[in-house]
C-alpha cells in the first residue's frame, strides 16, 4: 500500500514552508480554525490527485504574495520499495509533476497511483448542492479506480465542447452534429456502464456502514439517474437536436447524471437531521473507501477533516472503531480540540503521532 512517510510543503496556502514525517497508521493534528490543518489535509490530497479538494482554480493555493507552490512526498509503496512524487504549479497553469527524478508527460497517468479518501465538512454540498457536486464525486472515485474511465471522461468533454460550439453558431452545421453525436454515443456508453455498476456496488456497502456508525436506526439508500435510461446517447441527442439548436448547448446527457440520497424511502437533504446527514456522508466516503481499495489493491490513504463535528459521542465512538479495524491503512485526522482528539485516539492505538498547527507552521507533539 502507498504510505505517505515524509512530505515537504512550500508556500501553499498559509504554509510558507513545512516538512514533516509521519506515522504508517495514525496521525493527529489539532490547532484552532484558520491555522493550517485542512491547508495540510489538501496538501496530500493535491499529491494523489494533482488537484485541491476545496478550490476550482489553483491561484487560491498560492500562498498569499506567491505564484507558485511546490509539494514532494516520500511514500513507501511496497515493502522495501519507495517513491519520491514532486508537484510544482506556478502562475498561468504550468504543473510539473516528477516521479523519483523523471518528469510524467501526462499528470493524468498518475491518477490512481496513490489513491486517497476525504472526509470533510464541504461533503455537505453532496446533499445539498446541485447534481455537480454528485457528479464530481463519481468522478473523483472512478478516476482512480479505473484510468480508462478517466480517459473516457476527458474525451467526452472535449466532444460535448466541440458540439456546443457548433450550436452557437448562426447556422448549426446538421451533418457535423450527427458525426458529434455518433463519437459521443460510444464513449457515454462506457461511462454510463461504469457508473452504474459502481452505484449498484456501492449501495449495499454504503447501507451496511450507515448502520454500524448509527447503530442500525435508519435505513439509507443511493440511487442512480440517467439520460441514458432512456436509450442511447445517440438516439436521445437525435431526439433533441431541435431544442439544442434553440437553446444553443446539448441539453441531454451523461453531464446531467445524478444520484438520489434516501433515508426510509425519502429524500436525505429533505429528511434528514444534519447529524444525520452527516453520518450518511461518513458512511458513504467508508463505503468508497473499502470498493476503492478492492479495486485498487490496497487501502488508500484516509483523511478525516474535523468530522467528529455535528457527530454525537455515541456515533464518533461508532466511527473510531471502525478506523481502529485492520481494514484501514494510513489515516489523517484533525481536530480543533487537542485534548478530545488525543482521548479518543489514545485509547485506540498506541502507533500515532501528533502535530499542533499556528499559522501555517506545524510542530510534532509529545507523544
Amino acid at each position: 500500500m502507498a504510505v505517505l512517510e515524509k512530505i515537504v510543503v512550500q508556500d501553499f496556502r498559509n504554509i510558507a514552508l513545512a516538512e514533516l514525517s509521519f506515522s504508517p497508521n495514525i496521525n493527529c493534528i489539532s490547532g484552532n480554525n484558520g491555522e493550517g490543518k485542512t491547508n495540510l489535509i489538501d496538501a496530500i490530497y493535491y499529491l494523489s490527485m494533482t488537484k485541491s479538494a476545496f478550490s476550482a482554480s489553483d491561484r487560491y493555493c498560492f500562498r498569499h504574495g506567491t505564484g507558485r507552490f511546490s509539494l514532494a512526498g516520500t511514500y513507501r509503496m511496497d515493502p522495501g520499495v519507495s517513491a519520491r512524487f514532486a508537484l510544482r504549479v506556478e502562475a498561468g497553469g504550468v504543473k510539473k509533476l516528477r516521479r523519483d527524478d523523471k518528469p510524467l508527460d501526462r499528470i493524468s497517468d498518475h491518477i490512481g497511483v496513490l489513491p486517497v479518501v476525504l472526509v470533510c465538512p464541504a461533503d455537505g454540498a453532496l446533499v445539498s448542492d446541485s447534481g455537480e457536486e454528485r457528479r464530481r464525486f463519481l468522478n473523483a472515485v472512478l478516476s482512480q479506480m479505473d484510468r480508462s474511465y478517466l480517459a473516457d471522461m476527458q474525451q467526452y468533454n472535449r466532444l460535448l465542447a466541440q458540439r456546443n460550439a457548433v450550436l452557437k453558431q448562426d447556422v448549426p452545421d446538421g451533418g457535423l452534429l450527427e458525426v458529434f453525436d455518433a463519437r459521443m454515443d460510444e464513449v457515454a456508453a462506457r461511462v454510463f456502464a461504469r457508473r452504474a455498476a459502481f452505484v449498484r456496488d456501492l449501495e449495499p456497502v454504503l447501507a451496511r456502514y450507515y448502520s454500524l456508525l448509527s447503530s442500525g436506526q435508519e435505513t439509507v439508500s443511493v440511487g442512480y439517474r440517467s439520460d441514458l435510461e432512456k436509450g442511447s446517447l445517440a438516439e436521445i441527442l437525435a431526439a433533441s437536436r431541435d431544442r439544442d439548436r434553440v437553446l444553443r448547448f446539448t441539453s441531454a446527457g451523461i453531464q446531467r447524471d445524478d444520484l438520489d440520497f434516501g433515508m426510509d424511502g425519502h429524500p436525505i437533504r429533505r429528511c434528514g437531521s444534519q447529524g444525520q446527514q452527516k453520518c450518511f456522508l461518513v458512511a458513504l466516503k467508508f463505503a468508497q473507501y473499502e470498493l476503492m481499495k478492492a479495486s485498487c489493491g490496497r487501502p488508500p490513504i484516509l483523511l478525516l477533516d474535523d468530522v467528529f463535528d455535528k457527530l454525537d459521542m455515541g456515533r464518533i465512538a461508532n466511527l473510531l472503531a471502525l478506523v481502529a479495524g485492520e481494514d484501514f491503512g494510513q489515516i489523517f485526522i484533525t481536530d480543533s480540540n487537542k485534548v478530545r482528539l488525543r482521548d479518543i485516539v489514545d485509547a485506540i492505538t498506541g502507533d500515532r503521532a501528533y502535530f499542533e498547527t499556528a499559522g501555517g507552521n506545524f510542530t510534532p507533539a509529545e507523544v
